[in-house]
C-alpha cells in the first residue's frame, strides 16, 4: 500500500480551512462586490482559485480583511491601508483603539457623579433600630443612612461614640417626662449638640412643647413605615449639607457607571474577534452580556419583593461593579490584540 505523503496531508488541511468569497463577505458583513473591488484596485489579498474558479481565502487573508474592514469603518481610506502589512495595520488599529479608550475614559470621569457618603445616625433603643432597618422605610430616604447602635441609653451611646463622628441621634423613649432633655444632656454631654429626634408614646403637652422649642423632632408611636420614613427623612434634610462624619470604610459608596455596550454591540464584537484573534475577547464579551442581564434582573427583583429588597440591592451593586471591571478588561484585551471596540451604546 502506498504511504500518504505528510506534505499532501498538510495540503489537505490547508485546503480545508480556506473560505469562499461569499462566506468571507458574510463573516465580515461587507458586500462581495466591495471585496472584489479591493482586490482588483488595491491588491489587498491574493486569493487562490479552486478547480471551478472560486476564489478561496486563507485564515490569514480573513484576518487581514477583517482588520481592513474595521479600519475603513472608522474612517481610514482603503487606499492608504492597502499596502501595509499586518504588523503595520495592527499598529494603526492599536493607535486608534488607544485614542478611543482615552476619550472614553475621559468621558466616564467627566460624567461620573460624586459619591454621596451615608449619614451616620446613632440609635438609642433596640426596637427603634429594628423599625428603621425595614426595607420599605429605607426606600423612602433620599440618601444612604448608616445606623449606629442600638445603644441602651444616653451614657452607653456617649461611651461608644466618643471616637466617632455622628450626624444625628434618634431615641426611643416610650415615657417622656418633664426634664428629660436636661437629664439626657447631663448623662451624655458629648452628645448634647447633636440634632435629636425622639419617638415617644406618652408625654405631657408641655413637655412636647419644650422639646420642640429646643429643636427636637418628635413623633408619637405607633406609626407605619411610611410615616416613620418621612420623619427620619425630615430629620436628615434638616442637617447641614456637608457632613462632618468620618466615612466608614465598611460601607460601600461605590458609584458604578452605566452599561457601556448593549448586547448587539457586544455580539458584533464577539463575532469579529473570534475571526481575527484569540478567543479571549469573545469570552469576555459573552461574560459581560451575562453580568449585565443579572444586574438588570437583580434590579427588577429589588422592586418586586420588599422583604428581599436589601439583598437584591446588594446583588445589583456587586453585579454592576463586576460588569464595570469586565468592561475595563475587554478594553484592555482589545488593546492587546489590536482590536477596535464598538462605540458606546446610546442609553
Amino acid at each position: 500500500m502506498k504511504k500518504a505523503s505528510p506534505f499532501s496531508a498538510a495540503a489537505g488541511i490547508e485546503a480545508a480551512v480556506r473560505h469562499r468569497s461569499g462566506a468571507v463577505a458574510r463573516m465580515l458583513r461587507m458586500p462581495v462586490a466591495t471585496l472584489r473591488v479591493w482586490e482588483r484596485r488595491y491588491g489587498v489579498t491574493q486569493p487562490t482559485l479552486s478547480a471551478s474558479g472560486q476564489r478561496l481565502y486563507s485564515e490569514d487573508d480573513v484576518r487581514r480583511l477583517a482588520l481592513l474592514k474595521q479600519l475603513t469603518d472608522l474612517g481610514h481610506a482603503i487606499g492608504s491601508l492597502a499596502s501595509l502589512g499586518m504588523p503595520q495595520l495592527q499598529q494603526v488599529a492599536s493607535t486608534h483603539a488607544s485614542v478611543l479608550a482615552a476619550r472614553a475614559s475621559t468621558d466616564r470621569q467627566r460624567d461620573r457623579p460624586t459619591p454621596v457618603p451615608p449619614r451616620r445616625v446613632a440609635v438609642i433603643g433596640t426596637a427603634l433600630t429594628a423599625l428603621l432597618q425595614r426595607p420599605a422605610l429605607r426606600r423612602l430616604l433620599s440618601r444612604p443612612v448608616q445606623l449606629l447602635g442600638p445603644y441602651a441609653d444616653a451614657a452607653a451611646a456617649a461611651a461608644a461614640l466618643q471616637s466617632n463622628a455622628v450626624d444625628a441621634l434618634v431615641v426611643h423613649e416610650p415615657r417622656l417626662h418633664e426634664g428629660w432633655l436636661a437629664a439626657f444632656q447631663s448623662a451624655a454631654p458629648a452628645l448634647a449638640a447633636l440634632p435629636k429626634a425622639v419617638l415617644y408614646r406618652f408625654a405631657a403637652e408641655s413637655t412636647c412643647t419644650a422639646l420642640a422649642a429646643a429643636g427636637t423632632a418628635l413623633l408619637r408611636e405607633p406609626q407605619n413605615d411610611t410615616v416613620l420614613g418621612q420623619w427620619l427623612q425630615a430629620v436628615l434634610q434638616a442637617l447641614p449639607q456637608a457632613s462632618s462624619a468620618t466615612p466608614d470604610p465598611t460601607q460601600s459608596n461605590t458609584v458604578v457607571s452605566p452599561r457601556r455596550w448593549d448586547d448587539a454591540a457586544l455580539a458584533d464584537f464577539a463575532g469579529l474577534s473570534s475571526t481575527i484573534a484569540c478567543e479571549c475577547p469573545r469570552h469576555v464579551a459573552e461574560l459581560l452580556m451575562q453580568l449585565s442581564h443579572f444586574e438588570a434582573y437583580s434590579a427588577e427583583c429589588r422592586h418586586r419583593n420588599a422583604a428581599d429588597a436589601e439583598l437584591h440591592a446588594y446583588l445589583q451593586q456587586e453585579a454592576a461593579i463586576a460588569r464595570a471591571r469586565f468592561e475595563a478588561a475587554l478594553e484592555h484585551v482589545a488593546l492587546h490584540e489590536g482590536l477596535i471596540l464598538p462605540p458606546p451604546s446610546s442609553p
